[in-house]
Protein backbone atom coordinates (compact mmCIF):
# COMPACT_ATOMS: atom_id res chain seq x y z
CA UNK A 1 0.00 0.00 0.00
CA UNK A 2 2.04 3.59 -0.84
CA UNK A 3 -0.26 5.07 1.66
CA UNK A 4 -1.10 5.19 5.19
CA UNK A 5 -3.71 5.19 7.64
CA UNK A 6 -4.20 4.94 11.05
CA UNK A 7 -5.45 1.53 12.62
CA UNK A 8 -8.68 3.64 13.76
CA UNK A 9 -9.71 5.00 10.06
CA UNK A 10 -11.63 3.22 7.90
CA UNK A 11 -11.09 3.33 3.88
CA UNK A 12 -13.73 1.53 1.75
CA UNK A 13 -13.54 -0.97 -0.67
CA UNK A 14 -13.48 1.70 -4.36
CA UNK A 15 -11.71 4.55 -2.24
CA UNK A 16 -8.79 5.68 -4.32
CA UNK A 17 -6.07 7.28 -2.59
CA UNK A 18 -2.83 8.86 -4.03
CA UNK A 19 0.62 7.59 -2.87
CA UNK A 20 2.16 9.04 0.28
CA UNK A 21 -1.48 10.29 1.23
CA UNK A 22 -1.87 9.69 5.70
CA UNK A 23 -5.36 9.16 6.86
CA UNK A 24 -5.63 9.91 10.79
CA UNK A 25 -7.58 9.09 13.73
CA UNK A 26 -11.26 7.95 13.11
CA UNK A 27 -11.60 9.33 9.68
CA UNK A 28 -13.79 7.90 7.44
CA UNK A 29 -13.61 7.33 3.56
CA UNK A 30 -16.41 6.04 1.25
CA UNK A 31 -15.94 4.09 -1.76
CA UNK A 32 -16.29 5.77 -4.71
CA UNK A 33 -14.27 9.13 -3.26
CA UNK A 34 -11.24 10.21 -4.65
CA UNK A 35 -8.10 11.47 -2.76
CA UNK A 36 -4.95 12.56 -4.51
CA UNK A 37 -1.51 11.74 -3.85
CA UNK A 38 0.75 13.61 -0.90
CA UNK A 39 -2.69 14.50 1.18
CA UNK A 40 -2.91 14.71 5.16
CA UNK A 41 -6.72 14.32 6.66
CA UNK A 42 -6.44 14.91 10.15
CA UNK A 43 -8.66 13.22 12.79
CA UNK A 44 -12.28 12.69 12.28
CA UNK A 45 -12.36 13.14 8.65
CA UNK A 46 -15.27 12.21 6.68
CA UNK A 47 -15.35 11.99 2.74
CA UNK A 48 -18.14 11.05 1.01
CA UNK A 49 -18.19 8.79 -2.09
CA UNK A 50 -18.43 11.44 -5.05
CA UNK A 51 -16.15 13.42 -3.02
CA UNK A 52 -12.56 14.53 -4.93
CA UNK A 53 -9.50 15.86 -3.46
CA UNK A 54 -6.75 16.33 -5.39
CA UNK A 55 -2.99 16.31 -4.85
CA UNK A 56 -1.38 18.11 -1.79
CA UNK A 57 -4.44 18.56 0.32
CA UNK A 58 -4.61 19.22 4.15
CA UNK A 59 -7.55 18.59 5.35
CA UNK A 60 -8.02 19.97 9.32
CA UNK A 61 -9.62 17.67 12.03
CA UNK A 62 -13.38 17.14 12.19
CA UNK A 63 -14.21 17.89 8.32
CA UNK A 64 -16.58 16.53 6.47
CA UNK A 65 -15.68 17.02 2.32
CA UNK A 66 -19.21 15.70 1.12
CA UNK A 67 -20.77 14.65 -2.49
CA UNK A 68 -20.91 17.59 -5.16
CA UNK A 69 -17.09 18.83 -3.16
CA UNK A 70 -13.79 19.09 -5.36
CA UNK A 71 -10.49 20.93 -4.22
CA UNK A 72 -8.05 21.09 -6.63
CA UNK A 73 -4.34 21.00 -5.47
CA UNK A 74 -3.18 22.53 -2.66
CA UNK A 75 -6.54 22.98 -0.67
CA UNK A 76 -6.11 23.69 2.96
CA UNK A 77 -9.60 23.19 5.16
CA UNK A 78 -8.93 24.26 8.75
CA UNK A 79 -10.27 22.43 11.82
CA UNK A 80 -13.91 22.39 12.28
CA UNK A 81 -14.78 24.03 8.71
CA UNK A 82 -18.28 23.00 7.30
CA UNK A 83 -19.10 21.95 3.86
CA UNK A 84 -22.51 21.96 3.24
CA UNK A 85 -24.22 20.05 0.01
CA UNK A 86 -28.21 20.93 -0.74
CA UNK A 87 -29.48 23.88 -0.74
CA UNK A 88 -32.91 23.17 0.95
CA UNK A 89 -32.01 20.52 3.61
CA UNK A 90 -35.03 19.00 5.22
CA UNK A 91 -35.04 15.66 7.31
CA UNK A 92 -39.12 14.99 6.23
CA UNK A 93 -37.46 15.17 2.70
CA UNK A 94 -34.42 13.78 2.62
CA UNK A 95 -31.98 14.39 -0.41
CA UNK A 96 -29.80 11.45 -0.83
CA UNK A 97 -29.00 11.06 -4.65
CA UNK A 98 -26.69 12.26 -6.64
CA UNK A 99 -28.38 15.00 -8.86
CA UNK A 100 -29.73 16.53 -5.59
CA UNK A 101 -26.56 17.40 -4.39
CA UNK A 102 -25.04 21.15 -5.55
CA UNK A 103 -20.99 21.22 -6.91
CA UNK A 104 -19.04 23.41 -5.02
CA UNK A 105 -15.80 23.40 -5.97
CA UNK A 106 -12.52 24.85 -4.49
CA UNK A 107 -9.54 25.79 -6.31
CA UNK A 108 -6.01 25.78 -6.33
CA UNK A 109 -3.48 26.55 -3.52
CA UNK A 110 -6.80 28.10 -1.46
CA UNK A 111 -7.47 28.00 2.51
CA UNK A 112 -10.26 27.73 4.36
CA UNK A 113 -9.74 29.05 8.29
CA UNK A 114 -10.94 27.16 11.23
CA UNK A 115 -15.03 26.71 11.55
CA UNK A 116 -15.30 28.43 8.53
CA UNK A 117 -18.66 27.70 6.26
CA UNK A 118 -19.34 27.29 2.63
CA UNK A 119 -22.56 27.10 1.29
CA UNK A 120 -23.39 24.91 -1.44
CA UNK A 121 -22.93 25.80 -4.98
CA UNK A 122 -20.17 28.23 -4.91
CA UNK A 123 -16.25 28.64 -6.06
CA UNK A 124 -13.57 29.54 -4.08
CA UNK A 125 -10.68 30.77 -6.19
CA UNK A 126 -7.04 30.13 -6.71
CA UNK A 127 -5.36 30.99 -3.71
CA UNK A 128 -8.32 32.84 -2.01
CA UNK A 129 -8.33 32.79 1.76
CA UNK A 130 -11.43 32.58 3.38
CA UNK A 131 -11.07 33.73 7.57
CA UNK A 132 -11.67 31.47 10.48
CA UNK A 133 -15.45 31.68 11.07
CA UNK A 134 -16.56 33.41 7.62
CA UNK A 135 -19.80 31.69 5.79
CA UNK A 136 -18.84 31.84 2.09
CA UNK A 137 -22.94 32.34 0.06
CA UNK A 138 -21.36 33.48 -3.07
CA UNK A 139 -18.20 32.88 -5.14
CA UNK A 140 -14.65 34.27 -4.05
CA UNK A 141 -12.11 35.92 -6.87
CA UNK A 142 -9.14 34.58 -7.11
CA UNK A 143 -6.35 35.72 -4.25
CA UNK A 144 -8.98 37.27 -2.19
CA UNK A 145 -9.44 37.54 1.28
CA UNK A 146 -12.56 37.31 2.32
CA UNK A 147 -13.92 37.42 5.88
CA UNK A 148 -17.15 38.14 7.99
CA UNK A 149 -20.98 36.79 7.80
CA UNK A 150 -21.86 36.45 5.17
CA UNK A 151 -17.85 36.45 3.89
CA UNK A 152 -17.07 40.14 1.86
CA UNK A 153 -14.10 40.71 0.32
CA UNK A 154 -11.53 42.53 2.98
CA UNK A 155 -8.27 42.57 0.93
CA UNK A 156 -5.85 40.30 -1.18
CA UNK A 157 -3.21 37.67 -0.59
CA UNK A 158 -0.26 36.64 -2.43
CA UNK A 159 0.25 32.87 -2.73
CA UNK A 160 2.72 32.78 0.16
CA UNK A 161 -0.62 33.82 2.07
CA UNK A 162 0.41 37.16 3.05
CA UNK A 163 -1.50 40.22 2.94
CA UNK A 164 -1.35 42.46 -0.52
CA UNK A 165 -0.57 46.72 0.02
CA UNK A 166 -2.10 47.76 -3.45
CA UNK A 167 -0.10 51.23 -5.09
CA UNK A 168 -1.82 52.43 -7.83
CA UNK A 169 -3.16 48.71 -8.84
CA UNK A 170 0.39 47.43 -7.95
CA UNK A 171 1.44 44.98 -5.44
CA UNK A 172 4.43 43.21 -4.73
CA UNK A 173 4.70 40.83 -2.09
CA UNK A 174 7.09 41.92 1.00
CA UNK A 175 7.76 38.30 1.86
CA UNK A 176 8.46 36.71 -1.35
CA UNK A 177 8.83 39.14 -4.14
CA UNK A 178 5.89 38.22 -6.20
CA UNK A 179 4.00 40.88 -8.61
CA UNK A 180 0.61 41.07 -8.94
CA UNK A 181 -1.71 43.90 -10.53
CA UNK A 182 -5.56 45.04 -9.41
CA UNK A 183 -7.70 45.33 -12.57
CA UNK A 184 -10.80 45.97 -10.96
CA UNK A 185 -12.71 45.83 -7.58
CA UNK A 186 -12.95 42.02 -7.64
CA UNK A 187 -9.83 40.95 -9.78
CA UNK A 188 -6.46 40.58 -8.91
CA UNK A 189 -3.80 38.78 -11.57
CA UNK A 190 -0.16 37.73 -10.72
CA UNK A 191 2.31 39.23 -13.33
CA UNK A 192 5.51 37.34 -13.29
CA UNK A 193 3.58 33.78 -12.86
CA UNK A 194 5.45 32.41 -16.44
CA UNK A 195 8.78 32.80 -14.26
CA UNK A 196 8.02 31.03 -11.23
Amino acid sequence: MSWWKHETAVVDEGAQIGEGTRIWHFSHVMGGATIGAHCTLGQNVFVARGAKIGNYCKIQNNVSVYEGVELEDYVFCGPSMVFTNVRTPRAAFPRNRSEDYVRTLVRYGASIGANATIVCGVTIGRWALVAAGAVVTKDVPDYALVAGVPARIIGWVCECGLPLQFEKAQAVCKECGRRYAQQDAHTVRRLDESTA
